[in-house]
């Protein structure tokens, strides 16, 4: 086979795992744009913010120490201890639970049946105070994420693809962990939402507010719930992230990236948010190898919202979002 073609094949098959990696991050957006409307613009920084919360209780750091040393001229920094990891994930798992209890009693609920541009305006707010919170909690540095997953290159993967093609294929252990990650996630999703009470009360929800309370299911339990759940694949998102790139700050702009995704699959649709990654993953890949180099590259940086701005203008719902009718 021609080398560029297996080159192509080699870029393809990194595009579908980087792809993985976006989908996480829309899925949370999707999560809580079907069960309350809310376009959640603090996704990205609640993947921060876990990813944060994650590094500094396996390290054993003190919350806030920076202000602690300052008002009381002290030099702590450490519990002097450091946690396991899976320890560490169930603690920030439960960290993030507080975080949705918290936005539900003391934000949203103050706010139902305002306009939803109120309710977007209100989590640009929450994104830039989560961001400062956790800057202020655990520091501005970046961190290391170790978290157990393997990294590096995939040595299996590429002696046998050079074996059988003359031609191995680099592919990153770590965006394989993910892609299996998100699987199990999404199965489980699925599964949760249409097989248990909770899954089904949340799809009733969705559907129409009126009816759901009309047969007694509680909107403050579900949007706690989604919230939780959304802060659950927001940890996700922000492990595999963290773990590629390092926790650092940028990291909140992940959720810029995973905006394209969503205007290609759709806002209420779980599938969509993974097909739409997958679908802008490959494209901005593809488009990089086969275009970047006659226009000088770094295609990447914007492809996908020149995909997404055609969406908008041919299929504004997206490739699985519902049909927008309207009458006039």
């Amino acid at each position: 086979m021609p080398e560029q073609l297996l080159f192509a094949m080699e870029v393809t098959l990194n595009g579908l795992m980087a792809g993985v990696l976006y989908a996480l991050v829309a899925l949370g957006f999707v999560l809580i744009f079907k069960a309350s409307g809310i376009f959640n613009y603090a996704q990205g920084v609640m993947a921060l913010f876990a990813a944060l919360t994650l590094v500094g209780i396996m390290e054993g750091q003190i919350p806030f120490a920076h202000i602690i040393n300052a008002i009381f001229g002290t030099e702590l920094h450490h519990f002097g201890w450091h946690v396991p990891a899976l320890l560490a994930i169930i603690l920030t798992a439960g960290v993030m639970v507080l975080f949705a209890w918290l936005v539900q009693r003391y934000i949203f609920q103050h706010l139902v049946n305002q306009e939803p541009i109120i309710l977007f305006m209100a989590t640009i707010g929450l994104a830039y105070f989560l961001e400062g919170v956790g800057d202020l909690m655990w520091g501005s540095d970046i961190k290391k994420l170790d978290v157990g997953l393997p990294q590096g290159i995939n040595d299996w993967i590429d002696v046998t693809t050079l074996e059988a093609l003359g031609y191995g294929f680099f592919i990153d252990n770590l965006d394989i962990s993910a892609t299996v990650v998100a699987v199990f996630l999404v199965a489980a999703l699925i599964i949760f939402s249409q097989y248990t009470k909770q899954g089904r009360a949340l799809r009733a929800v969705a559907d129409d507010h009126q009816a759901a309370l009309s047969v007694g299911i509680s909107l403050n339990f579900i949007w706690v719930l989604v919230w939780s759940i959304a802060g659950f694949v927001a940890l996700v998102a922000g492990i595999m992230w963290g773990a590629k790139s390092g926790v650092q700050f940028s990291l909140s702009l992940i959720a810029l990236k995973a905006l394209p995704v969503l205007m290609l699959g759709g806002f209420t649709s779980i599938p969509g948010a993974i097909v739409g990654g997958l679908i802008i993953g490959v494209g901005e890949k593809l488009f990089e190898f086969a275009i970047g180099p006659l226009v000088g590259g770094a295609t990447e940086n914007w492809f996908a919202y020149v995909l997404a701005l055609l969406f908008l203008v041919f299929r504004p719902q997206g490739l699985f979002g519902e049909k927008i009718i309207e009458r006039v």
